[in-house]
């Protein structure tokens, strides 16, 4: 919850911002002796040409394979003159992974490789939402992994968004991978987080799109409903009094336990 609420602080973190660097820098100051890969290039929008940096960091393992845990850490562009500086919306899900690289930081993984991922330019350039004007990022790095093989290696990919809603409840996404759904749930349950997860489902278009469509084997772990009837959700009310450290160690800890089923299969 610390790392969310000095994400926060940076305020607005749109593509090409000085915010944005400033929460990119902060990310990687978390991550000293860890190996970490950046993919960087530049994108052409209807809003300009933006830089654009995934951040990875490689957790290596005992198994041929790899488990992609992802999160988007910029801000919605169309909102960039206000105080948007999404709390659940981008900030909660990127401290989770600071977290969880906490939790792995040093020790031998036995079992497949875990790389944690801070996706770039996930945002849409316009409002509703743009499909072909989002997901910049991970759409890119999907086709590099595919193009080299990489792809074929990774047992499945773990997007988090919106994880730190104090009202937690996490979707079933229809659109993730069945098996996937089924092991996040049976995760649940083994640590007694199941209230939490998948007393409803809905279509949901996030991070995890590019690699589904590349038949990478994934899932959403994301509670859409952001307030009642999703008011809080791309608004300046996306704020950090409306988020709970239990919700961010319940999807941690459920996160993990998704990994430790995983590693079983």
């Amino acid at each position: 919850m610390e790392y969310v609420k000095e994400i926060v602080t940076f305020g607005p973190r749109p593509l090409g911002s000085k915010n944005h660097e400033k929460v990119e820098n902060y990310i990687l100051s978390h991550l000293k002796g860890v190996e970490v890969e950046h993919d960087n290039f530049d994108i052409n929008t209807s809003e300009g040409h933006f830089p654009v940096h995934n951040i990875l960091a490689k957790f290596p393992g005992t198994r041929d394979g790899i488990i992609v845990i992802a999160s988007h850490y910029d801000t919605n562009w169309p909102l960039r003159t206000t105080s948007f500086a999404g709390a659940n919306d981008g900030a909660s899900s990127s401290a989770l992974l600071l977290e969880i690289a906490n939790q792995l930081r040093g020790k031998k993984i036995e079992g497949y490789s875990v790389w944690l991922l801070w996706d770039d330019a996930e945002e849409s350039m316009k409002l509703p939402w743009d499909d072909p004007q989002s997901l910049y990022g991970v759409r890119h790095l999907a086709q590099k992994w595919q193009d080299d093989g990489t792809a074929k290696k990774i047992k499945a990919f773990l997007l988090e968004d919106m994880v730190g809603d104090a009202d937690l409840n996490i979707d079933r996404v229809l659109e993730g991978t069945p098996w996937v759904e089924d092991l996040i749930y049976q995760a649940a349950v083994n640590v007694g987080y199941q209230s939490h997860f998948f007393a409803r489902q809905m279509s949901v278009v996030d991070d995890f799109k590019p690699f589904l469509e590349r038949g990478v084997p994934s899932a959403d772990l994301i509670d859409l409903n952001y307030g009642y009837n999703n008011v809080f959700h791309h608004t300046t009310q996306d704020t950090v009094d409306k988020l709970s450290p239990k919700s961010l160690g319940i999807v941690g800890t459920v996160t993990l336990e998704t990994v430790r089923l995983l590693n079983q299969r």
